[in-house]
């Protein structure tokens, strides 16, 4: 006998999400994953880079679940929170709207503004600069930050005709980030507020379109090398503003607060929106 389940398709710039209020649903977390599995298949199912689900929260206003789409279980998703804050804020009824959110990451917080959508992610933490990997014979140059999830930033040219997949990968699964593995941002600064970025995502195990964590490690680098740079440093906070071009053509906008090598107030700002709601037959 199979069982109708409601879900919601979301995208915020590019990375897309299937989303199922698991209050009800009452879902184990092998039965998320199975479902995973399957929904965000992009041949068999309704494709997406995972799902989110919706659950109750003692401590929070609710609790937010991530499922990559290989069945493993994210701490935090940068843009997915983003799409998880809008659907919630819709189920209060309200275009404009402030949400608490628990993740296995820790508490963030959400502003919600109709379609913009905006979120405070966790202290990053567990900053290495300048950490050299080598890959295929060839030393590089890696920073890692841990924004949520692991980051690998490196620092490119000619970023749009770069092949990433491939040395991505091998990054993502080198001994010197196991056992979690990390996410690899290539990152190519643009000017003095701007970067453009691609990124190799684990759990989708491919380049994404966009990756919020991402994009918030890479501007949280690129505006620590540029700070050291400076002839002058402060003895207070300065705040930071930066502008991240993803692959999928979306600007997202980056804001923290950097006094030496500790960030803070850290958040990701971009559109979010709902893509289509369904019935999958389980």
């Amino acid at each position: 006998m199979k069982k109708k389940i409601e879900f919601t398709k979301l995208v915020a710039a590019g990375n897309d999400f299937v989303l199922i209020d698991n209050r009800f649903l009452r879902f184990s977390r092998s039965a998320l994953v199975s479902l995973t599995k399957r929904m965000c298949d992009r041949k068999f199912g309704a494709g997406a880079d995972g799902l989110l689900a919706v659950e109750s929260s003692s401590r929070a206003d609710f609790k937010m679940r991530i499922i990559n789409s290989d069945g493993s279980e994210a701490e935090m998703c940068g843009n997915g929170s983003r799409c998880f804050a809008l659907y919630c804020a819709g189920l209060r009824n309200k275009s404009v709207a402030d949400l608490k959110i628990e993740t296995l990451a820790g508490m963030i917080y959400a502003h919600v503004n109709k379609d913009q959508v905006k979120v405070n992610l966790t202290a990053p933490r567990d900053l290495k600069l300048e950490i050299p990997v080598k890959i295929n014979n060839r030393t590089l140059h890696v920073n890692y930050i841990d924004t949520g999830v692991p980051h690998a930033v490196i620092f490119t040219e000619g970023l749009p005709s770069m092949e990433i997949v491939d040395l991505g990968r091998q990054i993502r699964y080198h001994k010197i980030f196991a056992p979690r593995g990390t996410n690899v941002d290539f990152v190519e600064v643009t000017g003095a507020h701007n970067i453009s970025i691609r990124t190799y995502e684990r759990g989708v195990e491919d380049e994404t379109l966009a990756c919020g964590t991402g994009s918030v490690a890479s501007a949280l680098i690129t505006g620590l090398k540029l700070e050291q740079a400076r002839a002058i440093k402060s003895t207070d906070p300065v705040k930071k503003k930066f502008g991240v071009l993803t692959r999928g053509g979306e600007v997202l906008t980056i804001y923290f607060a950097l006094k030496g090598n500790v960030f803070s107030d850290v958040w990701l700002e971009g559109k979010a929106g709902i893509v289509y709601k369904g019935v999958w037959h389980v």
